[in-house]
């Protein structure tokens, strides 16, 4: 026992050192993507013009959503099927304990952390409250959670259900603390917040964890390229010795904890079962090496390696390793998202991943304005430049307002590698369009600088061009403002969300549809025409499902965090145009009656612009 303690103790004061050795992109508390003032009520009317302030559709659920890149070394644990309903039955006392059979008495009691109400936001950072799931059936929700396809089409939509799952919320009924808290993680890391999803396995104390905890706590520390954090559950987890990433994971923790003998003794233990040249030994022999700051002459042949796995990602990522491009594009998307978040590689390395990240809605328009700017200091200085730096300084700093706004232009006029990346240039942008006066003499760029201000929620400034528009005759724009302007506004009818499909240049049919669809949910279109126009535009608003349902449902429970996990699985798609108006109009109407109003006005507006 007292050798154990020792050992115990030596792991947590190198982890503490490693801790501040390597800083991480993560922080102890989520930053906000929610730019300032975001969601407060609109100020009363002014005599006086008001100042700038700072400020694929799937009709039915998706089959259920493999592990995106399972260990080849250990594969998650599945959990059962969800319950038929959505409503919390009578509640199991078995599952309250329902724990790790493995205690780890080290924390003091004093110490210990509730395991019911486990989160990471604060109420500025965004928490929907203990309330967020209350009277839901947790077995139904996670059953929801683990067929969820994600990413979504939807940057906003990714965000609200980013702050549901790390809301400090109430556990719902039927189901354990701990595997509540695994399926959350485990979401988010299939989101591509590897980072928020380690800080939330981090949040419960280790002696609490249940097998689920253990396996999703492993595939979160893997995506957030931090062996480091595997070390807590080492303890606790595979008591049997039996899989071989614990084994892995142990002799890669002892290397940390400066027990080099008993770190080559697992990993030879390991290296008996998988054979001398198997690389995911080799990848956690470099991390040993790293740990120990020994020179270990470790190479690993990326040709030989036909498939990326989550082992294989975060291993090589903890070390600095670049995975081949062949690789990278093998796997889905929130792999990027990851690697954006990864902070041994160079800023300018991760620039196409950080973009990436910001249109899914990991990171913020000030995070990736940050990002750019990371990235241009590591530029050698005798090098010509990059274009798309002189054109993002210019667009912030340049001459007068019509000099900035053309370099903006050119900007989102550039090549992109697809529609993300147009998206992203417009979210890194949106603070300087919000800097720019309304003026006739700009009204030609009006759509596109409103388009830049609401991808990353600058509502207000945003309406202020509401009267150039309007003079000008701007249907376009018109319709951008009249969804996702905090107070509605006048001239609502079918004839004009018509003039707003003819002036957008591609899917105006389609798009026509999301700004009716839009404006229904928010109670904009008077209610004497929704049904005239809807039949008139062919949006199916009263077709019925056992989604739409289940959305009713969690409205009527007043639970946000669950009309957050549902919403997401109405936007299970690739792209906006996949995604049906009807859809949109469950979405907005969803959110808005639980309260999130500004974040349905912003889902509307990315709809409208983004079809």
């Amino acid at each position: 026992m007292a050798r154990k303690r020792i050992t115990y103790g030596l792991w947590a004061a190198s982890c503490v050192a490693i801790a501040l050795a390597l800083p991480a992109l993560g922080q102890d508390r989520p930053e906000s993507i929610l730019p300032p003032g975001f969601g407060d009520a609109p100020e009363a009317p002014a005599r006086r013009p008001e100042q700038a302030a700072p400020a694929r559709t799937p009709t039915a659920p998706r089959p259920p959503a493999a592990a995106p890149m399972s260990p080849a070394i250990g594969a998650p644990i599945a959990s059962g099927d969800p319950a038929s309903d959505i409503a919390a039955g009578p509640t199991d006392p078995s599952l309250e304990n329902a724990t790790s059979a493995a205690a780890i008495p080290d924390i003091p009691p004093q110490a210990r952390r509730p395991g019911n109400r486990v989160g990471l936001l604060g109420r500025r950072d965004g928490d929907m409250g203990a309330a967020a799931f209350a009277g839901m059936n947790g077995r139904y929700l996670t059953g929801v959670m683990r067929h969820l396809d994600a990413p979504i089409a939807s940057r906003w939509a990714s965000i609200v259900l980013r702050r549901a799952l790390l809301s400090r919320a109430d556990t719902p009924a039927n189901v354990s603390h701990a595997d509540w808290a695994a399926e959350r993680a485990w979401l988010l890391v299939r989101m591509g917040e590897a980072v928020s999803a380690r800080n939330l396995v981090q949040a419960v104390d280790v002696d609490q964890y249940s097998p689920a905890l253990y396996a999703f706590g492993m595939q979160a520390s893997l995506a957030s390229a931090d062996p480091a954090a595997l070390c807590p559950m080492t303890i606790g987890a595979d008591v049997n010795n039996r899989d071989t990433a614990w084994t892995l994971a142990r002799a890669i923790c002892s290397a940390f904890s400066g027990e080099g003998s008993l770190a080559t003794a697992q990993l030879d233990r390991a290296r008996s079962r998988r054979g001398d040249n198997d690389v995911d030994v080799l990848l956690a022999e470099k991390v040993v090496g790293a740990a120990q700051d020994a020179r270990r002459a470790v190479t690993i042949n990326w040709d030989a390696i036909q498939r990326l796995d989550v082992w294989r990602y975060g291993m090589a990522t903890a070390t600095g390793l670049q995975i081949p491009d062949r690789l990278m594009q093998s796997v889905n998307v929130r792999v990027q998202a990851w690697r954006a978040q990864a902070p041994l590689l160079s800023y300018t390395q991760r620039l196409p991943d950080a973009e990436r990240a910001a249109s899914m809605g990991i990171l913020s328009s000030a995070a990736l304005v940050d990002f750019y700017g990371a990235a241009f200091a590591e530029q050698d200085p005798a090098d010509d430049g990059n274009p798309l730096f002189d054109l993002l300084r210019d667009s912030y700093a340049g001459g007068d307002e019509e000099a900035r706004v053309d370099s903006m232009a050119r900007l989102w006029a550039r090549e992109s590698d697809g529609p993300w990346q147009a998206y992203a240039r417009q979210i890194v942008t949106a603070r300087a369009a919000a800097r720019i006066r309304p003026s006739a003499d700009l009204a030609d760029q009006a759509p596109k600088l409103i388009e830049a201000m609401l991808s990353a929620g600058l509502d207000r400034y945003a309406a202020r061009w509401l009267s150039v528009v309007s003079e000008a005759g701007d249907d376009l724009s018109w319709g951008y403002l009249a969804v996702a302007s905090p107070r509605p506004i006048s001239g609502v009818t079918a004839s004009r969300i018509q003039d707003f499909g003819s002036a957008s240049e591609n899917d105006g049919d389609l798009r026509a549809r999301m700004l009716f669809a839009g404006l229904a949910a928010l109670g904009r279109v008077p209610g004497q025409d929704v049904a005239s126009i809807a039949d008139k535009m062919g949006v199916a608003l009263g077709r019925r499902s056992r989604w739409t349902d289940a959305l009713d449902r969690a409205v009527q429970l007043h639970a946000p965090g669950a009309v957050a996990i549902l919403c997401a699985v109405g936007l299970q798609a690739d792209n906006w145009s996949d995604i049906p108006p009807e859809h949109l109009y469950h979405i907005v109407s969803a959110l808005r009656r639980v309260g999130l109003e500004p974040e349905a006005r912003m889902i509307a507006a990315e709809a409208v612009t983004r079809a």
